[in-house]
C-alpha cells in the first residue's frame, strides 16, 4: 500500500501564523521562524518510503509559491482543527499520517516508526510534551469512527486524552514524544 504523509501548513503571513509565538517574540520573527521551520521540515522528510502531500490554509494559498512546486497540495477547507484533520486523513486510503509543520524534532525515523506502528494498530499518535500531539495516523482512514476529534479541547493539556476517547475499541499505538513550538517559552527550550 502507498504511504502518505500529510503536512498541515499555513501560508506564512504576518499575523496569520504562529500568533501565540508572535505575542512573545513579535509577529515578523514568528512568521520568519514558521516559514523557515516548515521549509526545513519538508526538505528533511522527503523520503521514497512515502509521498508527501501539503494540506494548505487558507484554501486560496494552495497555489502559493512558498512551498515546493513538485508536492501535491490540498486545501484544508472549513471547520475546526479536528474536522480539517479528519477530512485530510480520509482523503487517502491509508496508511496515512498527518503532522503539523511547527515541530522541529520530527525526523524521517519518527515518521517511519509511525508507519511501522500502523502495521498492527488502527491508529498511531506522536504525543507532544504539552498534552497534545504532533502526529496522528490511521491504517484505514475510511474506518475511523464518525465522532473522531469531536469535543477535543484543542491547544490544552487534554487534547491527546480527549482524542483517544473518540477512538473506542481501536488499537492505538503511541510513538516518540516531541515538543511543538507554540510560545516564546517553547522556542527558548529548544
Amino acid at each position: 500500500m502507498k504511504r502518505t504523509l500529510i503536512i498541515m501548513v499555513k501560508e506564512p503571513r504576518p499575523g496569520r501564523v504562529k500568533t501565540r509565538l508572535g505575542k512573545g517574540i513579535g509577529v515578523i520573527p514568528a512568521t520568519w521562524w514558521f516559514r523557515h521551520q516548515s521549509a526545513g521540515l519538508i526538505r528533511r522528510l522527503r523520503d521514497p518510503r512515502w509521498q508527501i502531500v501539503l494540506a494548505v490554509a487558507p484554501d486560496r494559498a494552495v497555489t502559493s509559491r512558498v512551498w515546493p512546486a513538485d508536492l501535491p497540495r490540498l486545501p484544508q477547507g472549513h471547520g475546526d482543527l479536528g474536522q480539517r484533520m479528519k477530512r485530510m486523513l480520509q482523503s487517502f486510503p491509508g496508511p496515512v499520517c498527518l503532522i503539523g509543520a511547527d515541530i522541529p524534532g520530527i525526523t524521517c525515523s519518527c515518521v517511519a516508526r509511525a508507519f511501522s506502528a500502523l502495521g498492527d494498530h488502527d491508529a498511531v499518535f506522536g504525543p507532544a510534551d504539552d498534552g497534545g500531539y504532533w502526529l496522528v495516523g490511521a491504517k484505514h482512514p475510511a474506518r475511523l469512527p464518525r465522532r473522531l476529534f469531536e469535543n477535543v479541547r484543542w491547544s490544552t493539556e487534554h487534547a491527546l486524552a480527549d482524542t483517544l476517547a473518540t477512538l473506542p475499541g481501536q488499537r492505538v499505538s503511541l510513538i516518540d514524544t516531541l515538543q511543538d513550538v507554540d510560545t516564546a517559552a517553547d522556542l527558548a527550550r529548544r
